[in-house]
C-alpha cells in the first residue's frame, strides 16, 4: 500500500468514527450540564470544598470561581513541585526538587491546560509529581474550560437573566460525569495495545546495536488517556507522543488522534442541543470541519510532495517522522493537535518542511477552534460567529442578532477585546524577546550550539514557543532551549494571560447575552444554521487570522519554504 494511500484510509477511518459518536456524546453531555440532580459522589465533593452545587451564579461570581480554583491550583502544583526531593518514588528514583522558575513555567502551563514542558519528563519529575499533580490538572483544567463553554451557551440559552449556572457544579459533572469515565476506558486499550501503567523505577534494557539504556516506568497509559481528551498535550517522556511507552503502534496513534478531537466536535452537538436547534451546532461543526480537513490535506500535501533534491529521492519529508506512524498519520496528528489546544507530538516539529511547520504555525493562531480544545474550541467559536454576523450585518445595513440575541456595542467590544488579547500577547513576547541580546542564544542547531538567530528558523523557533504559550497549545519547535529564566517566566505569564483574560471577556459577553429579550425571527435575520453562514465564519477566521499574523508568517516559515 502507498503511503498515500495509506494516509488517506486513516484520515477516512478518522472521521467515520469521530462521526458514530458525535450524537451520542453530544447529547449525553447536553444532558449532564442540564440535569438538575448531582451523584452520591459529587455530593461529598461539594461538603469537602463547601460549595452549594444549587446557587445560581452571575458571571463575575463564576469567574471569581474559576480565578480562584485556578490560582489555589498553580500554588499547589507549584509547592509540588519544589518539594518534590522528599516525596515518595522520587529521591530514591534520583528525582529533586524543580527551580522555581521551571516550576512555575510548570504550574501555569498544565494549570492552563497548555501543558508546555520546558524539561525532560522522564528526568526531572517523579511518579509523585506526575501523578499527584500533573495528572489531576489535566482532568480540571479541562474541564474548566468546558464549563465557560457551558455558560457562554447559557448566555444565549436565557433570557432576562444574569445568571449563567453554577460553576463548581460545572467544573465537577465535567470531571466525573464525562473525563473521568471515558479516560478509564481510553487507558484500558491503550494498556491493552502495549502502552505501560506501572510505577516502576529506572532500569536498563538491551539495544539492538549492543549496550544498555536507562528507562523509566510510570502510570503512562491513564496520563496519555486524559492527555488527550482533556486537549491537555504534557508528556510522560520527553519524546511525548512518539515514544513507543506512550503510544506503541500505529492504531494507538490514530485512536490518540480521536481522543483529542472527539469531545471538541461533540460539543457542538451540545451547544445545538442546550440553545434548542441543534442545525445550528451543525453549522458550526462545518465550519470547524472544514478548516480542520482543509489544513490537515495541505499538511499531508507538503510532507509528501515538497520539492527538494533529498526529500524527492526519499519520496517524502522523512525527518523526525516515526516510521511506526507513517507520514500520513504523523500529518494528520500534527494538524489535530495543533488545531486544538493539546500540544502533544508524534513527530518533530521543527524538522518538518518549511510549510509544514508553517501550517502548524497557523493552526494555532486562528486561535485553536477547528475544533480548538476542550471548551475553549467551542467558546473561541462562538465568538467568532459573534464578529462574523457583525460583519454580515455591516454589509446589509441592519443590526446583527445570533440565535435571537442583538449584538450591540457591548458585545463587539468584549469580541474584539478576545480575538485581540493572543496576537497581542504572541507578537509581544516575540518581538521583545528577539531584540534582547541573551534569548536569542537559546535557538540552537542540531549539534546543540547555539546559532545565529537572524535566519527564518530561528525566527519560527521564537514565534512558535509564544504562539503555543499564548494560545495553551503547549508544542514546540524543538530546536529553542526554553529552559532559561527569560522563558520560563515569560512563557509562563503568556500561558497564564492567553487562558484567562479570554475567559473574563467570554463571561462577560455571556452575561451580557444572558440579560437580554429574545429578539423575534423576521424576514431579514441572518440564517445563521445555513451553509452560508459556514462559508462566512470560515472566510471571516481566515482573513483576520491573515491580517495579524502574516508579517510574521512572511519572515518565518513562509521565507524558509520559498528558500
Amino acid at each position: 500500500m502507498s503511503p498515500v494511500l495509506s494516509g488517506v484510509l486513516q484520515l477516512t477511518a478518522l472521521v467515520a468514527a469521530l462521526a458514530l459518536v458525535y450524537r451520542p456524546l453530544g447529547d449525553y453531555m447536553a444532558r449532564v450540564y442540564s440535569s438538575e440532580k448531582h451523584l452520591r459522589v459529587e455530593k461529598l465533593i461539594y461538603r469537602s470544598i463547601g460549595a452549594n452545587p444549587n446557587a445560581e451564579m452571575r458571571w463575575p461570581a463564576y469567574l471569581r470561581g474559576i480565578l480562584a480554583f485556578s490560582a489555589a491550583s498553580v500554588l499547589f502544583l507549584y509547592l509540588l513541585q519544589r518539594i518534590q526531593g522528599v516525596l515518595p518514588h522520587s529521591l530514591s528514583l534520583g528525582f529533586t526538587a524543580i527551580s522555581p522558575d521551571q516550576a512555575f513555567n510548570t504550574a501555569a502551563s498544565f494549570v492552563s491546560n497548555t501543558n508546555w514542558q520546558s524539561y525532560s519528563g522522564e528526568q526531572a519529575m517523579g511518579h509523585a509529581v506526575q501523578t499527584a499533580g500533573l495528572a489531576v490538572q489535566n482532568f480540571v483544567s479541562a474541564a474548566v474550560g468546558m464549563a465557560v463553554a457551558v455558560a457562554l451557551v447559557r448566555g444565549f440559552a436565557r433570557a432576562r437573566t444574569g445568571e449563567l449556572g453554577n460553576f463548581w457544579s460545572d467544573l465537577v459533572r465535567g470531571t466525573v460525569r464525562i473525563l473521568i469515565p471515558i479516560s478509564v476506558i481510553a487507558a484500558v486499550v491503550l494498556v491493552a495495545c502495549g502502552a505501560i501503567q506501572n510505577f516502576a523505577g529506572i532500569h536498563d534494557i538491551g539495544q539492538l546495536a549492543g549496550g544498555t539504556q536507562q528507562v523509566n516506568g510510570g502510570a503512562v497509559a491513564s496520563q496519555e488517556a486524559i492527555k488527550e481528551l482533556g486537549t491537555n498535550g504534557g508528556g510522560y517522556f520527553n519524546a511525548n507522543s512518539a515514544h513507543p511507552f506512550e503510544n506503541p503502534n500505529a492504531f494507538t496513534n490514530l485512536f490518540e488522534i480521536f481522543l483529542i478531537l472527539v469531545i471538541p466536535f461533540s460539543l457542538t452537538r451540545t451547544f445545538g442541543k442546550l440553545v434548542g436547534n441543534v442545525k445550528q451546532g451543525y453549522a458550526i461543526l462545518a465550519a470547524m470541519g472544514l478548516i480542520w480537513l482543509g489544513f490537515t490535506a495541505l499538511m499531508m500535501w507538503t510532507e509528501f510532495h515538497h520539492g527538494g533534491p533529498a526529500l524527492q529521492a526519499a519520496g517524502s519529508a522523512l525527518e523526525g517522522k516515526e516510521q511506526r506512524f507513517g507520514i500520513g498519520g504523523t500529518s494528520i496528528f500534527a494538524t489535530s493537535t495543533t488545531l486544538t489546544s493539546t500540544g502533544a507530538v508524534d513527530g518533530f516539529h521543527s524538522s518538518f518542511t518549511g510549510f509544514g511547520g508553517g501550517i502548524a504555525l497557523l493552526g494555532m493562531m486562528l486561535g485553536e477552534i477547528a475544533p480548538g480544545g476542550v471548551g475553549s474550541g467551542l467558546y473561541g467559536m462562538l465568538v467568532m460567529a459573534i464578529i462574523a454576523v457583525f460583519i454580515a450585518g455591516l454589509m446589509v445595513g441592519r443590526t446583527p442578532e445570533y440565535l435571537g440575541k442583538k449584538i450591540g456595542t457591548r458585545e463587539i467590544k468584549l469580541a474584539a477585546c478576545y480575538i485581540l488579547i493572543t496576537p497581542t500577547l504572541v507578537l509581544g513576547f516575540t518581538a521583545v524577546s528577539m531584540a534582547m541580546a541573551t534569548p536569542p542564544h537559546s535557538i540552537l542547531n542540531v549539534a546543540g550550539n547555539s546559532v545565529d538567530s537572524s535566519g527564518a528558523h530561528g525566527f519560527s523557533e521564537v514565534l512558535y514557543a509564544f504562539t503555543s504559550g499564548a494560545n495553551n497549545n503547549g508544542s514546540a519547535f524543538g530546536g529553542l532551549n526554553a529552559n532559561t529564566h527569560w522563558y520560563n517566566t515569560t512563557i509562563g505569564l503568556a500561558m497564564l494571560l492567553g487562558r484567562f483574560l479570554p475567559m473574563v471577556f467570554v463571561l462577560a459577553l455571556a452575561g451580557s447575552l444572558a440579560e437580554q429579550k429574545p429578539v423575534p425571527e423576521t424576514a431579514g435575520t441572518l440564517r445563521t444554521e445555513k451553509p452560508l453562514f459556514a462559508g462566512l465564519l470560515v472566510g471571516a477566521i481566515i482573513i483576520i487570522t491573515g491580517l495579524t499574523y502574516f508579517p510574521a508568517l512572511a519572515l518565518g516559515p513562509m521565507a524558509e519554504g520559498l528558500s
